[in-house]
C-alpha cells in the first residue's frame, strides 16, 4: 500500500507546476453555473473539465522521457497504475467539493433556491460523469500515448447518446421504477457510487494488463 501511495504522491510532484492551471480550471466552471443558473449544470461542467487534465502525468512523462526513470523505481507496475488512479480520483473529489461549496454559495446569491435534492443529485451526477470520462481516458492513455490516447475522451459522449436512446425504449413499467430511484437522493448516491467502483475496478484491471503487455 505504500507504494501505491508513493505512486499517487509521485504524480502529484508531476503536475504541481500545473497547479494553477488546475485551479483554473475548477474556478471557470463557476461562472458557467452562474450563467445558467443551474446547480447540475455547474456541477456536471465542472466534472468533465477536470477530467480533461488527466492527462498531465502523461503528458508530462512522455515530454520528459521518463519511462526509464519509472523503470528502475522499485514499485511493481500495478501499484503504479492504483497509485495513478488514486491520485486522479483525490483530484476528481477535490474538484467536486470545491463545486460543491462555491457554486451553491453563488447560486444563492443570485437568488436561486438550492434543495437538499438538488445538491445531492448534482453531486452523484458529478461523480458519475468524472468517473466515465477518466475510465476510458486512462486505460487509453496507457495504450496510445497522451497524444493519441486523447481520442477516448469522445467515448464517453457516444456513451451518453446510446443511454439516452435506451432509455426512450425501456417499458413504462420498468421507467417508473428508474424515475423512482433517481427522485430519491439516498438511492441514486448508492446506485452512482456502485455502477462507480465497478467502473475503476474494471478500468484499473485493463490498465494493468495494457502496462504488462507493453514490457512483454
Amino acid at each position: 500500500m505504500s507504494n501505491i501511495w508513493k505512486s499517487a504522491k509521485l504524480d502529484f510532484s508531476l503536475v504541481k507546476p500545473y497547479v494553477k492551471t488546475i485551479c483554473f480550471t475548477m474556478v471557470l466552471p463557476v461562472v458557467f453555473a452562474a450563467i445558467n443558473r443551474s446547480l447540475l449544470t455547474g456541477i456536471s461542467f465542472a466534472m468533465c473539465f477536470i477530467a480533461m487534465t488527466t492527462g498531465y502525468t502523461f503528458s508530462i512523462t512522455e515530454k520528459n522521457a521518463m519511462e526509464r526513470l519509472y523503470g528502475f523505481l522499485p514499485i511493481q507496475k500495478r501499484d503504479m497504475v492504483i497509485g495513478r488512479y488514486i491520485f486522479i480520483i483525490i483530484m476528481g473529489i477535490t474538484a467536486l467539493i470545491f463545486s460543491l461549496v462555491a457554486h451553491p454559495v453563488i447560486l444563492t446569491i443570485l437568488g436561486e433556491t438550492i434543495s437538499i435534492f438538488d445538491f445531492i443529485s448534482a453531486a452523484a451526477i458529478g461523480i458519475f460523469l468524472f468517473a466515465l470520462y477518466t475510465v476510458f481516458q486512462l486505460p487509453g492513455y496507457y495504450k496510445l500515448g497522451s497524444i493519441k490516447g486523447r481520442v477516448f475522451m469522445y467515448i464517453p459522449v457516444a456513451g451518453f447518446l446510446i443511454t439516452l436512446l435506451l432509455i426512450t425504449k425501456i417499458p413504462a413499467g420498468k421507467r417508473k421504477l428508474l424515475i423512482t430511484v433517481i427522485n430519491s437522493p439516498v438511492l441514486l448516491m448508492l446506485l452512482v457510487i456502485m455502477l462507480v467502483v465497478i467502473m475503476y475496478v474494471i478500468s484499473i484491471l485493463v490498465s494493468i494488463k495494457i502496462l504488462k503487455n507493453k514490457e512483454m
